[in-house]
């Protein structure tokens, strides 16, 4: 079993995106981060030999996340001052704000999908366990996710990318001349 300060090293990263992804909010996602951190600290010692690491700090993660937002509800009024942000451990986008409300304007369920199969890296039948349901409504929940983050960050424009694939609008349809028969076939020839 590895040193705990190079599971924090290998797998802190991860765990901050997932927390990111799931609370938005940086104080409350280093708050998430760190808490996660620290229960493992106590659990690590009887983690089997073969656990994949990775999900169980990723399913610590996803409960303390939870907690977060329960606690939320019992949480005392804003200061006037913000305090001073803290590291961001070399996390990709962390200086993108835009794509941080995006993934927090996901529904639950795709931005916990999207967390955790794209941040933390599980396998969808991992994220099923975790977030309930199978891992195909997972998949299709990720993927639902992904686009609409393609679409709100101007990566795609609604109603997917065009290309010479992307059928035409109706009205489109209705004024445009039927086009010639290009193929043997429809020219009454053989195929």
């Amino acid at each position: 079993m590895q040193p705990f300060d190079r599971v924090v090293t290998e797998h802190g990263a991860v765990v901050l995106r997932v927390c990111r992804a799931v609370l938005g909010g940086h104080a409350d996602a280093e708050d998430a981060w760190s808490e996660t951190f620290l229960s493992a600290l106590v659990a690590y010692p009887r983690l089997g030999p073969r656990a994949d690491v990775r999900a169980w700090l990723v399913t610590i993660a996803h409960r303390k996340a939870l907690d977060a937002i329960r606690a939320r509800g019992r949480r005392a009024l804003p200061v006037d001052e913000v305090p001073e942000r803290i590291s961001d451990l070399g996390v990709p986008g962390s200086d993108d704000p835009d794509l941080w409300r995006a993934v927090a304007a996901l529904p639950e369920r795709q931005r916990l999908a999207v967390a955790y199969r794209y941040l933390g890296g599980l396998p969808y039948a991992e994220v099923a366990a975790i977030v309930g349901g199978t891992p195909e409504a997972v998949r299709r929940a990720a993927a639902d996710g992904v686009a609409s983050l393609r679409r709100s960050m101007g990566a795609d424009p609604p109603g997917g990318a065009p290309g010479p694939a992307a059928s035409p609008s109706p009205a489109a349809s209705a004024s445009a001349p039927a086009a010639a028969p290009t193929s043997d076939a429809a020219r009454g020839g053989r195929p």
